[in-house]
């Protein structure tokens, strides 16, 4: 693999197939940097996007980046061919499902239980 000093070009892949970038970044960029840029960057005209860097999934190769760790930590192979641009998908996680669920464990239920003599 490449040393720590090195640019990785990176887009972002959104649901509907839209692309963010290919943007430049030192492999020591922290996830959450790329996050920030993937909301910084987010087409104003699209639906739903996210509000905050906590409704944004970023996945390579099959995983799902934890904030704490850089790109370099996260490196796969592939992102060692010269000149090619790496993709990375973007999932937003709708925060209202959250507030839902919240809101669902306050209220009452009702509950139908069932005996069999």
């Amino acid at each position: 693999m490449a040393g720590v000093g090195d640019q990785l070009e990176i887009k972002f892949r959104l649901n509907d197939g839209s692309d963010i970038g290919p943007k430049t970044f030192p492999a020591a960029t922290s996830i959450a940097t790329l996050k920030e840029s993937v909301l910084a960057q987010w087409p104003r005209e699209k639906e739903n996007g996210p509000r905050t860097v906590k409704d944004v999934k970023i996945i390579s190769a099959g995983r799902i980046l934890e904030n704490n760790r850089t790109l370099n930590d996260c490196r796969s192979p592939l992102y060692d061919i010269p000149g090619s641009v790496t993709t990375m998908h973007v999932v937003i996680q709708p925060p209202s499902l959250e507030k839902e669920k919240k809101a669902g464990d306050q209220s009452p239920q009702n509950k139908c239980v069932c005996s069999i003599l």
